[in-house]
């Protein structure tokens, strides 16, 4: 069990082939040269090639290290962020601590931040949801984000040296079931997206609310039966949390059960006849708000573009849905005939699904792989239910996708837990609300 406060690494940027930024302040390379100001990264024969704002070259090895002065930051250019998702983009981003460059396979690069967890956490929780959001919420996040980092750390050191893919797929000619979870990084604890944690450096505003928040929680985690628990979250879950083991691998795991985002105990949804009552409608549960003042102090600005997450509908047509299907898939299913949900889990999301075709009919699973196949980029959840309008031969002409939340629903809900501190919940109430039989404490 963890004792004291570690120092992790964090890759912001992966694989590129070069790299510009600038020191915002001095920096001491590990040739005992210090300098500030822009700096060019490229690679030249399989080593780095690290050049000053002249143009000159400073260094060249396979590592390149670069240690903060006096608190001094540093900006890359063009990081990437929401990788695969509809709201990838570039962004130029600022950091605090040290910068390490490695060179990868194929001429390629990746940055490398180094920083203390509790620095790394109070951007975290500026990056996952706004900086302005209650303190209650922060707090809740931060122990939340807390033991979510040092779970996976421990997790890590466990299976040193066994390699876990992060992809798990059982697939006959019929049928497809793919997981994906966390990649174990091999050159640097988590990455700064949201494969892992969104971590934007010191570019997102850190409030004194969100500083008040690491600092008044330090330490503290999430703990079931003595472990540091695996706090998963989504954006929105859509009136119910969903279970672990229908979006990941098939092992239960006892906190991570479906509850309902309100007060009020709303059902599960053991049925077709329930998912489609419920997504169709609009209860009354904590993530059902378009109050402007709380999304705006949940959400970043560019999360605040996706404006339906609670109830959302999709239409395709014929061809556009057989197009994204060949496409994602790699199979051509020829004309779609019918989409059978076959398994839903309490909260609604699908985790196992038929497409039918008049070239190949195939089953698939799990609820990240529904999203991919059915979207360009990803469906907001698969917990949705379908109309099809047909032809007057019975041929389908366009699929209308109704649906409900945005994410995984695994978890703690970020826009229900905000309405909850809104409401007056404390952070510890909202977190066991979303986790169940925890108990919290403080571990350094």
């Amino acid at each position: 069990m963890i004792s004291a406060e570690p120092a992790i690494t964090i890759g912001i940027i992966e694989h590129s082939k070069e790299i510009h930024g600038v020191f915002n302040g001095l920096f001491e390379l590990q040739n005992s040269v210090r300098l500030q100001g822009p700096f060019t990264m490229f690679s030249e024969n399989g080593r780095l090639v690290f050049k000053d704002s002249e143009n000159v070259e400073v260094i060249r090895g396979a590592e390149i290290r670069c240690r903060a002065l006096n608190e001094a930051t540093f900006t890359l250019y063009d990081v990437i962020i929401g990788i695969n998702f509809h709201w990838e983009r570039k962004e130029n981003q600022s950091f605090e601590g040290n910068l390490n460059f490695l060179a990868s396979a194929g001429g390629m690069i990746s940055a490398i931040n180094e920083i203390s967890v509790e620095k790394y956490l109070e951007s975290v929780i500026s990056s996952e949801i706004s900086a302005e959001a209650p303190l209650e919420l922060l707090k809740a996040h931060a122990i939340m984000s807390r033991s979510w980092l040092i779970a996976m750390l421990e997790r890590k050191k466990k299976l040193k040296g066994i390699r876990v893919p992060p992809e798990q797929s059982g697939e006959t000619k019929d049928e497809i079931v793919r997981w994906y979870d966390r990649e174990d990084h091999a050159d640097f604890d988590v990455c700064a997206d949201d494969h892992c944690q969104r971590y934007q450096g010191i570019t997102k505003v850190i409030s004194r609310e969100a500083e008040d928040a690491v600092a008044s929680t330090r330490g503290q985690f999430i703990l079931y039966n003595n472990e540091i628990c695996d706090t998963r979250y989504s954006k929105v879950c859509g009136g119910r949390t969903e279970l672990f083991e229908h979006t990941w691998e098939d092992t239960p795991i006892p906190y991570l059960q479906s509850v309902s985002d309100s007060a009020q105990n709303h059902p599960q949804l053991l049925s077709e006849a329930d998912a489609d009552r419920w997504i169709r409608s609009s209860p009354d549960v904590n993530c059902n708000t378009s109050d402007v003042k709380i999304l705006k102090q949940v959400l970043p600005s560019f999360d605040r573009e996706t404006t339906d997450f609670f109830r959302w509908k999709i239409v395709y047509t014929q061809e556009q849905l057989a197009d994204i299907l060949n496409t994602k898939s790699g199979i051509d299913f020829g004309i779609i005939m019918d989409i059978v949900p076959l398994l839903r889990g309490p909260s609604g999301r699908i985790y196992k699904l038929k497409i039918i075709g008049t070239k190949r009919t195939v089953i698939i699973g799990k609820e990240l792989e529904i999203r991919r196949w059915f979207s360009q980029s990803h469906l907001y959840s698969s917990a949705f239910v379908l109309n099809i309008e047909r032809d007057a031969n019975e041929m389908p002409e366009k699929f209308i996708f109704s649906g409900a939340g945005w994410g995984h629903g695994v978890g703690l809900c970020q826009v229900g837990a905000a309405v909850m501190a809104v409401k007056g919940y404390k952070a510890e109430e909202i977190v066991k609300h979303y986790f169940c039989n925890i108990e919290m404490r403080k571990l350094y």
